[in-house]
């Protein structure tokens, strides 16, 4: 098995055609059709449908490692190059949105002045989303909602904040000032899918009061969620950040103190080890939040549980 093989299948699988992998790769089609060929002769099984140019159940299975195995390859490289005092090399982070929206301004001017030989991609997703591409390689750490379920992985909680019912002016619950779950739970509202870290947290909370929650609409994405909610669809629990406190419009924020604080924290896997690019982004994201994270409407850096020392879900930085 060659590095050149598993360059000619993660550049198909991430352009579409045998054409534009060799584009991307500045070399000729019949030399990517014959990594492919080689590569599936070795395996034994046939990696992409020559018909659809779509890749086989085998195909994503090889990829994902193939993913993993390249960016490693990258890293070596840019730690060894790491070893003075300069730190260079690619760093893939997600992030959720309502926590991009604030933090990444100060974050990449942080990295920009500090760590210049940094290159930084940020990838904007919701939680369970970006937990699948880290897990796919893709990315090397992501800024997500807690808890997260798997526990091989490497946390580090960074901040919490409040949640609040959203509401557009017009909606029948828009009068209240403040709202209980039992109150709530007359009434449909938009609701994150079953399964997440954030409907489990109000699913927990509500059933500790004997009530459940009605489903509008479940909706994987907090600020899709607010976007329905500024077009008059419908109300939304959602945290504090979804809603910058200088944005007006016919809507209202309504306490809900029956409800928790969504915690939001940092996420990596422990192997393949991060290198040293992505360790001085992890320390930069926890700078830039300790020092913009107090001035954020709702936001607290006491999250109110602590990771254990030495657990597989704690990191010690």
């Amino acid at each position: 098995m060659e590095i050149k093989q598993l360059q000619s299948l993660v550049a198909i699988a991430d352009h579409g055609t045998f054409s534009a992998a060799a584009k991307a790769l500045d070399t000729v089609q019949s030399n990517i059709s014959a990594h492919i060929g080689r590569l599936e002769r070795q395996l034994g099984t046939i990696l992409i449908d020559r018909s659809s140019g779509i890749l086989t159940d085998e195909g994503d299975m090889v990829a994902i490692r193939a993913r993993r195995i390249l960016h490693e390859m990258e890293d070596i490289d840019a730690d060894i190059h790491s070893l003075g005092e300069t730190t260079t090399g690619d760093c893939r982070i997600g992030s959720i949105g309502t926590t991009a929206r604030w933090l990444m301004p100060p974050l990449l001017g942080s990295l920009a002045r500090h760590h210049p030989g940094v290159r930084t991609t940020v990838v904007e997703g919701s939680t369970s989303s970006l937990l699948l591409r880290m897990s796919a390689g893709e990315i090397d750490a992501a800024i997500v909602h807690l808890p997260v379920a798997d526990t091989s992985l490497d946390v580090k909680e960074m901040f919490a904040e409040e949640l609040y019912l959203l509401a557009p002016t017009s909606h029948v619950l828009s009068g209240h000032t403040s709202i209980s779950l039992e109150e709530l739970s007359a009434y449909p509202i938009i609701l994150a899918p079953r399964g997440t870290g954030q409907r489990r947290i109000i699913d927990r909370a509500a059933a500790n009061r004997g009530v459940a929650l009605q489903s509008q609409a479940e909706i994987d994405g907090v600020r899709l969620m607010t976007s329905l909610v500024f077009e008059g669809f419908g109300a939304a629990i959602v945290p504090a950040s979804a809603v910058p406190i200088w944005l007006k419009g016919d809507f209202v924020r309504i306490p809900m103190p029956e409800l928790p604080q969504r915690v939001v924290g940092w996420v990596q896997r422990p192997r393949p080890r991060p290198n040293r690019a992505t360790l001085a982004v992890r320390d930069s994201v926890l700078e830039m939040v300790k020092r913009h994270g107090p001035v954020q409407p709702g936001i607290s850096l006491e999250t109110g549980v602590k990771p254990l020392k030495g657990h597989p879900g704690s990191l010690t930085v």
